[in-house]
Order: C-alpha cells, then structure tokens, then sequence
C-alpha cells in the first residue's frame, strides 16, 4: 500500500517537475514514509502496553477486594509487571513456552531455588486463570506448567532448654514479654507488630490480633506471659498505644524488622541459629500437636484457612512416633 500511493504521487508530479525535482520528490517521500512507519509502530507499542498495565491493574484491584494484603499485591504486581516487560508481547498473545523460557531463565539468571520458580508460576496462574474467568483470554498458558517439585526440608524447632537459654539472655523486660507472646500465641510477626495495648484481656488472657486478609481472631497466652507483659506495661513511660514500642525516644511502634532485629541479636547472644519470629510459629504448632491437640483447634490458633497449610507447619517429633507405633502396632 505504501509504495502504492508513494508511486501514484510521482507519477502525478512527473509532468510538473525536471528530473532534479523528481529524484528530490522521491527521497523526501521515502523518508517522510518511514518516519511514519515507525511512529505507527510506536503507537501500536505504546497501545498494547497501556492494555497489559491496564489489565494488571484490573487484576490486582481484583486481589484487593478478596482481601490479600499490601504486601501480597506488591509482590503480585511487581512479579507480573517483571514479566510483561521481559517478554514484551501482548497477554493475549503470551503462550505456554512463553512463560517456560521465561521461568527458565530467571532460574538461571537469579539462581533462584525451586519454591521461588513454583511462587512465582502459582502467581502467573492466578493472573492468567482471571483473565481466563473474565474471558479476556480463551485459555490460560499456566495449564500445562505443572507444579514445580521441591525436596521438602525439614525446618528446626526450638526444643524446651533452648527456650530457656533465650529467656536467660533477654537483655530487659520488653525483649523477654515480646519472646514469650511469640512463644504462647504462635503469632505471625506481622500480627505482632499490630497489636496495640487495648487488645489485651489480662482477665482472659487473650488478645485479638489481625491476620491475613484483615481477619482478627483471638489468640491466647500462658500465665507466664501475662506476669512479663505487665511488667513491661507497667515500666513504660510513654503514651503510644502499641503493646510494643522502641526503647530509644519517642518510643514509636516497633516495626516488623525491628522485632526481627531484637530476636536476631537475641538468637546470636544465645548461639542459636537462625532466630527469626516464625521459628516461635513453628515451635507451638509442632508442641501443640505432639501434645495431643486436634490438628482442627490448631488450624483455629494459626489462623490458617486450609488445614494443609497447619500440616506443613508441624513437625512430628520422631520420639514420638516411636511410642505411638509400640501402642497401637506393637
């Protein structure tokens, strides 16, 4: 079509022009052409790219409203975008070996372990399975990759005299009451950090914290733990209405990497590796069920939607199944 009409206006022009004009006619046309070639390519670029972002948004307005949380959609959003602009291509062009030799070399290129490639492609289900649901798309590419299978490691728990050595190194009063809520509750640490002084019950020995999805559940803790949190309470000299709060002035909220950072500090002084808040999860879901508590009750004290999730965090002492074996195999 371009050389079509280019060469309808010289053959228009050709009586009305010398051969100088004409050879000067062509060379402008040719250019002016190709300038106009790539500016319509630009725009279907810029047009394709604005619809890839604007279903993203749609995605992750999505996710919102089914109650992920901040953190979720951030890491949703980033994942996906990273993605998009890696390939380049239209969603609705984007094919399974697409997304393979995408998964692929980002396992090569990060060296990335196997539960982070199965993270990132259970995100790209989610995403193109919507986009499937809202017939944006006639089927998702993610179907034929299948679950990316990882060796299943067996995570360390904190056993009763390793407790006792971190109670023992607990430099004051707040570093050993936010220890031991993290014991009793098996809160996660972003629920900890939440929490404000008037959601404690001392009575009942009970607060009410905010999980995933901005769900609040109650949550218990030993007598052991109520004595430390109102010594901490009661040293206190300011006004902020967080349970736990900075030693350094103005006392603000103690941050999630904050608490990290008490029981990392905590774990060093101690010499225990790798002390970090979900070690505390850990730890009383696996007692929990070595104790006899019904898996049902221990997915309620989690907070866990599927009880799946309750399994993965419980680890059966062996000791244990020895003596489970002698009394009801023999």
């Amino acid at each position: 079509m371009k050389e079509i009409i280019k060469q309808g206006i010289i053959n228009e022009m050709a009586n009305a022009l010398n051969f100088q004009q004409m050879q000067l006619l062509e060379k402008v046309l040719q250019q002016n052409f190709r300038e106009i070639e790539m500016s319509c390519r630009n725009m279907e670029i810029i047009s394709f790219a604005d619809r890839n972002v604007s279903l993203l948004e749609l995605f992750i307005s999505a996710k919102k409203v089914e109650g992920c949380s901040e953190k979720s959609l951030k890491y949703y959003q980033f994942t996906i975008q990273m993605m998009l602009d890696k390939l380049g291509k239209k969603i609705t062009e984007i094919s399974t070996n697409d997304l393979r030799s995408y998964l692929s070399d980002y396992q090569t290129q990060k060296n990335s372990s196997k539960v982070t490639i199965d993270n990132i492609r259970r995100i790209f289900s989610s995403f193109f399975s919507w986009l499937e649901d809202e017939d944006c798309i006639l089927k998702s590419p993610v179907r034929r990759i299948h679950k990316v299978k990882s060796a299943r490691t067996i995570k360390a728990v904190l056993n009763d005299e390793e407790i006792e050595v971190l109670r023992d190194n607990c430099k004051g009063i707040r570093d050993l009451a936010l220890m031991e809520i993290l014991c009793s509750t098996g809160i996660r640490v972003g629920e900890l950090e939440k929490i404000n002084r008037d959601d404690i019950d001392f009575h009942e020995r009970s607060c009410i914290v905010t999980g995933k999805g901005n769900k609040e559940r109650e949550v218990y803790f030993d007598a052991r733990t109520k004595l430390h949190l109102k010594q901490y309470l009661d040293s206190r000299k300011d006004s902020d209405k967080a349970l736990f709060v900075s030693l350094a002035k103005p006392h603000t909220r103690l941050s999630i990497g904050g608490i990290g950072s008490v029981l990392r500090k905590l774990g060093e002084k101690s010499k225990i590796a790798k002390l970090h808040p979900h070690k505390f999860r850990r730890t009383l879901a696996t007692t929990a069920i070595d104790k006899g508590m019904p898996i049902e009750q221990v997915q309620k004290l989690l907070g866990h939607v599927k009880i799946d999730t309750t399994l993965h965090y419980a680890m059966v002492n062996q000791a244990n199944v020895k003596i489970a074996h002698r009394k009801y195999i023999g």
